[in-house]
């Protein structure tokens, strides 16, 4: 197994960052294609409230391990470049950015399919859970779609 990489931030995932993920790659010209997913937080209305946040936590260990094991067999599944992936912690308010999947490689394929099935394995089995904090203050666990 490869070495666990973090992919957790205590904030929300700045544009700022995104530019320059994206920038680092331009000097690697056997890239082709890159495909990026941004997840950001919505205003959704909840039963008359509305969302104006989302508070991210992780059982971290254990879907790092998970994490580890999804990105070795996408890397064995597609013929990508690289694959970076980021996951607020914490707070994330309403127009955030939460998840940031960036995935490269030769033709634009490839890192489509890749990207795509990371965001939703990512979704669907890591122990990473979010709860929904309205305007009023209340809050209530948010339930992936």
């Amino acid at each position: 197994m490869s070495k666990i990489k973090n992919i957790f931030q205590n904030s929300p995932i700045s544009p700022l960052f995104i530019a320059e993920s994206i920038t680092k790659h331009s000097t690697k010209t056997e890239i082709g294609a890159h495909h990026i997913f941004l997840g950001q937080i919505r205003a959704d209305k909840v039963e008359n409230k509305t969302v104006k946040a989302i508070e991210y936590t992780s059982f971290e260990d254990l879907a790092l391990t998970q994490m580890t094991a999804i990105r070795e067999e996408i890397f064995a599944k597609y013929d990508i470049t690289c694959m970076h992936i980021y996951h607020s912690l914490g707070v994330v308010n309403r127009g955030e950015i939460c998840l940031f999947v960036f995935t490269s490689s030769k033709h634009r394929k490839e890192a489509t399919l890749a990207c795509n099935e990371v965001v939703e394995r990512i979704k669907n089995e890591l122990p990473i859970w979010g709860k929904e904090i309205f305007e009023d203050e209340t809050h209530q666990w948010k339930i992936n779609q």
